[in-house]
């Protein structure tokens, strides 16, 4: 059966979500700061929290040249006291890096070599951070599997592919990091006075991507999750469908972490919205957004659908970890730089619990805070 048989079964309804209108006190009442939108840039948002950013450490995944997590990171090395890098490729972070430093000379840049699709990559990349002398303010989990093949494939911790590299991978990153994320924001750190706000104790931030597409499935597949191996999954396996879900995950652990830590941490997830990177080049993947109507016949992205440019689609993610008026509004959802609901499946409390034992349940490790 052929690819679009088999995922395109219904696209006529699958829709994005209506597109909201904000208003200009819709995440704030400091009247001095200016509203951003779909079109603002990660630059723009850079530039007006740029003391935010000055002094701190920030540790992003996903930076391969042509992606948001590059915009993200090259806009925020402009300013940050450390900026770490980490991809599974050392090569590509190497090219990164000289990109940043073509522009930014002065950047102060770490190169982290993580898989977060093997638990065992990322037990031992979190160990390097928290061996590190300095503090970690802003944890933005970006990277993602955006297909694995049309095939249902394990990893060696026997994982779906996607759901360990969206999900349990940085799940696990991010717990074994909260420690760390935690004392930064103590008032005995050494860097709290250059990098907090004019309170003198700014939040530490996590920012999860997610994508509009967890408004297109049911929620997260807990039948695939915790039971991968079970004879039926490889005859129900849908990439798309595994995909949307993997979406809803990082949705319900931001709000998570946020009650977890009792408010400590501040966990936000977000939508960065259509962006034509690289990843929707891959053939297989560009069959079905023509199928979609999202590509024309030649592979370009279609007008009437609405894509942002790199530097808007980094924008929401900036702004997540960056923005002043967030600062008490731990857990929520973002999309075009101002909070958004979710959909309901990914913003269920009882869910967001059962999700979080689950995974303690698959990385054979408890955490609390």
């Amino acid at each position: 059966m052929s690819i679009t048989n088999t995922i395109l079964f219904n696209w006529a309804q699958i829709q994005y979500p209506p597109k909201t209108t904000y208003s200009s006190t819709s995440m704030s009442s400091t009247q001095s700061l200016p509203t951003f939108s779909f079109n603002t840039t990660a630059e723009e948002v850079g530039d007006v929290f740029a003391d935010e950013i000055r002094g701190k450490t920030v540790l992003i995944t996903g930076t391969s040249l042509k992606g948001i997590g590059f915009e993200t990171a090259r806009v925020i090395a402009k300013y940050a006291k450390l900026l770490i890098i980490a991809g599974y490729n050392e090569e590509r972070l190497k090219f990164s890096e000289e990109a940043i430093k073509k522009e930014t000379p002065s950047a102060n840049i770490y190169r982290l070599t993580i898989d977060l699709s093997s638990l065992a990559s990322v037990r031992k990349a979190a160990a390097e951070i928290n061996a590190l002398p300095d503090s970690l303010h802003v944890l933005i989990n970006n990277a993602a599997a955006t297909r694995t093949g049309f095939t249902l494939q394990l990893t060696a911790d026997n994982i779906e592919l996607q759901y360990a590299t969206n999900h349990v991978g940085p799940w696990l990153f991010t717990n074994l990091l909260i420690p760390k994320l935690l004392s930064s924001s103590s008032p005995s750190s050494p860097l709290l006075s250059s990098s907090s706000g004019p309170s003198g104790k700014t939040k530490p931030r996590i920012i999860f991507l997610s994508s509009d597409t967890h408004y297109w499935g049911p929620g997260v597949d807990f039948a695939l999750l915790e039971h991968p191996t079970a004879p039926e999954r490889e005859a129900e396996f849908d990439a798309f469908k595994t995909y949307w879900g993997t979406k809803c995950a990082p949705i319900l652990t931001a709000s998570e972490v946020t009650r977890r830590t009792g408010g400590r941490v501040a966990g936000f997830s977000l939508a960065p919205g259509m962006i034509f990177t690289g990843a929707l080049e891959e053939p297989a993947v560009a069959e079905v957004l023509k199928a979609g109507g999202f590509l024309s016949a030649e592979g370009k992205p279609v007008e009437e659908h609405p894509w942002k440019t790199l530097e808007q689609g980094a924008a929401t993610t900036m702004t997540a970890a960056f923005d002043t008026r967030l600062e008490d509004k731990g857990g929520a959802f973002l999309s075009d730089c101002n909070i958004k609901d979710a959909a309901a499946h990914s913003t269920d409390p009882a869910t967001a619990e059962k999700l979080w034992a689950v995974t303690e349940k698959i990385v054979g490790e408890k955490f609390a805070f």
